[in-house]
């Protein structure tokens, strides 16, 4: 038995932790269309960070795993934080400014990009050709979902919006990768996301009781925070432990892939042949980075 099979079962489990994080992602936009009518983007983003983090500190505490206080390094803890803040704010105004089209495909599109050349600048990691081919795969896939409505809007602000999105996300992912070196994913991801909510907390100011206290209200809410923020997260930080910053980042672009198909088999929406098209190449550009990963683990084995 080579010694080196933990790592590699690690190392393959780690892509579906990620796929499994962007799959509960995915299924965001199609719990709010159950939200009652007259809700705030900004508030639910926030609702969801605080439940999502309380929900993971509950369980950091209990499994003590956060440590001492002088174990953690501050500054990196805050830009991860500070960067999950900032793609909620700046995902949300791009999609208001530019629409929901451009928005997504520029804010989600230009993410693995951006993370490939972090990952690349601050960690030395080379993604490689199959990373690069499963890149190009699924971003297309995603200029042709999003474009299927054919509802385009172009502003420019809004376009700097939905970089600073893309940008934010591979940010926070390269800072989550330094410190899993030395924290338990769970305790990480408590932390972060707690101080992202305290960043975000003004946003609940303008909050509306009376439709947070309806019952529909309560369980997308409770939705958003616990399935796609403190589960989603922490399967995230899991993979990341095995996965590369570019990688993974590619590897969420199964999120929009799942938002497509839950908005054909759950809320009714068409499928045209553009959409199928899309779908089709995001699925296969996932499928070229999970044969990598089952690849190496085969010749590593050998």
């Amino acid at each position: 038995m080579n010694k080196q099979q933990p790592k590699q079962n690690i190392a393959i489990g780690g892509h579906w932790f990620v796929i499994g994080a962007a799959l509960l992602w995915g299924t965001t936009g199609t719990a709010q269309a159950f939200a009652p009518a007259g809700f705030d983007p900004k508030v639910i983003g926030a609702l969801r960070l605080l439940i999502g983090g309380t929900a993971l500190l509950l369980l950091a505490i209990k499994r003590k795993e956060l440590g001492k206080f002088s174990d953690w390094k501050l500054l990196p803890v805050f830009l991860a934080a500070a960067f999950t803040a900032s793609y909620q704010l700046c995902f949300f105004a791009a999609v208001a400014k530019t629409g929901v089209a451009v928005g997504t495909i520029i804010g989600i599109g230009s993410a693995p990009i951006a993370g490939g050349l972090l990952g690349l600048i601050f960690r030395g990691e080379r993604p490689g050709k199959r990373w690069l081919l499963a890149t190009i795969l699924a971003i297309i896939g995603c200029s042709l979902l999003s474009f299927s409505g054919g509802d385009v809007a172009i502003d420019p602000i809004g376009i700097l919006l939905a970089l600073g999105a893309g940008l934010s996300y591979a940010a926070y992912t390269l800072m989550i990768k330094g410190l899993l070196e030395k924290h338990a994913p769970n305790a990480i991801m408590a932390v972060v996301v707690c101080i992202g909510a305290l960043l975000l907390s003004p946003a609940l100011l303008s909050i509306d009781f009376g439709w947070l206290l309806q019952p529909r209200s309560i369980g997308v809410i409770l939705h958003l925070g616990l399935a796609t923020m403190a589960l989603s997260y922490w399967l995230f930080a899991r993979g990341l432990q095995s996965v590369q910053v570019a990688t993974a980042v590619t590897l969420s672009l199964a999120e929009p892939m799942t938002a497509a198909t839950l908005g054909i088999l759950v809320l009714g929406e068409q499928l045209n042949i553009q959409a199928f098209f899309g779908i089709s190449l995001i699925f296969s550009g996932l499928v070229v980075l999970m044969l990598k990963g089952r690849r190496r683990t085969y010749t590593s084995t050998t």
